[in-house]
Formats: C-alpha cells, sequence, structure tokens
C-alpha cells in the first residue's frame, strides 16, 4: 500500500519514518501536524512525509494597492501577499487616470487588462514571470484566440497554469477579466 501526503503550496516536508498517523509535534515552538492518505495502487510506492503549514491569521497577510492600476470596485483588495504569494483579484480593461474602458474591443481590453495586472505585481514585489496560475473570464468565448494572441506577448516562455471561462456577465459590461497567484 502506498502513502501520500496532504500538503500545501511551497512548503518543506519532512521525514516522519515510523511515526504512527496523527501525531502531532512540536518544532521550536511552532506546533506542526500531519497527516496521511492512503493510495489504492500498490505498484506505486512513497515515503511517508509529513508538511509544515503556515496560518494565514490576518497579521501573516498584507494587501498591496497602487495607484498606477484601477482601484477596485467594491470591498476588495487589488492583492493580497500571505504565504510567500501574491493573490491577484481579478482586474478589468479601465484605464486608472479615468475609471474607463481603453475601448470596446476585447483586445485593447486585454491589453490594458494586463498592463494593471503588471503595475499591481510590481507593486506586491512580482512580475509576469513569476505568475504561477491565472483564471481569465471571458464575455464571449469566441473572443478566445484574440486574447490567446495578447496574452502571449505577456508570458512568452513557462507560461503558468490557466484556466478559460465564458460568464453571464463581467463587472460594469467589461469583455474580459484577468486574475493570478504569482510566487513570491
Amino acid at each position: 500500500m502506498g502513502w501520500c501526503s496532504l500538503r500545501s503550496l511551497n512548503v518543506s516536508t519532512v521525514d516522519m519514518g515510523a511515526l504512527s498517523t496523527g501525531v502531532t509535534l512540536a518544532v521550536a515552538g511552532l506546533a506542526v501536524g500531519y497527516a496521511f492518505c492512503r493510495s489504492s495502487s500498490s505498484a506505486r510506492k512513497s515515503s511517508r512525509f509529513a508538511c509544515f503549514s503556515i496560518s494565514t491569521s490576518s497579521g501573516l497577510k498584507e494587501a498591496v494597492a497602487t495607484d498606477k492600476a484601477p482601484a477596485a470596485l467594491g470591498p476588495y483588495s487589488q492583492a493580497i501577499k500571505a504565504n510567500n504569494l501574491l493573490f491577484v483579484s481579478g482586474v478589468i480593461g479601465l484605464i486608472p487616470e479615468t475609471g474607463k474602458f481603453i475601448s470596446d474591443s476585447v483586445e485593447d481590453q486585454t491589453e490594458q487588462v494586463l498592463k494593471n495586472m503588471g503595475e499591481i505585481l510590481k507593486a506586491g514585489g512580482a512580475d509576469y514571470s513569476s505568475v504561477v496560475k491565472t483564471t481569465i473570464l471571458l464575455a464571449d468565448l469566441n473572443d478566445f484566440k484574440k486574447v490567446n494572441e495578447i496574452y502571449a506577448k505577456y508570458f512568452p516562455s513557462l507560461p503558468p497554469a490557466r484556466a478559460t471561462y465564458q460568464v453571464a456577465a463581467l463587472p460594469i459590461n467589461a469583455k474580459i477579466e484577468i486574475e493570478c497567484i504569482a510566487a513570491l
């Protein structure tokens, strides 16, 4: 019977050897728990290991804001730093100085979205190369090819993991919205 660990993002593992499951350890004053899950595949064997997790209490997260990107349209932050990650909220193609869309075309809005996202990434200490995941929301999935052509310019090598969805509507009738997660 093989074993696999339940892990958090970007955390170290420790070989737990012969320790039984459900044990809680104290390491340098930090309580660390671990859990194992059983795999039905006997062909694949891996060692048992534990994960150290970091709490996301309000003291360990930080809001990121810049006036070089449009302000949030509601009660949320442009981005949050937590656990060595930067979580960028959905960005739409507004011009920061005017609060208006650059144009009605999905191409222009996509370009502006990615410029706005770049400013938020920079304010959070990241850049396009550190983005590990994006989610694209489109008002019309027929715009997928047009968006890809522009998106590819910002992520030329090793592009992040991505999901793209067509949605019923976007804030203030935007054509596109993109959110991302970047490693710090």
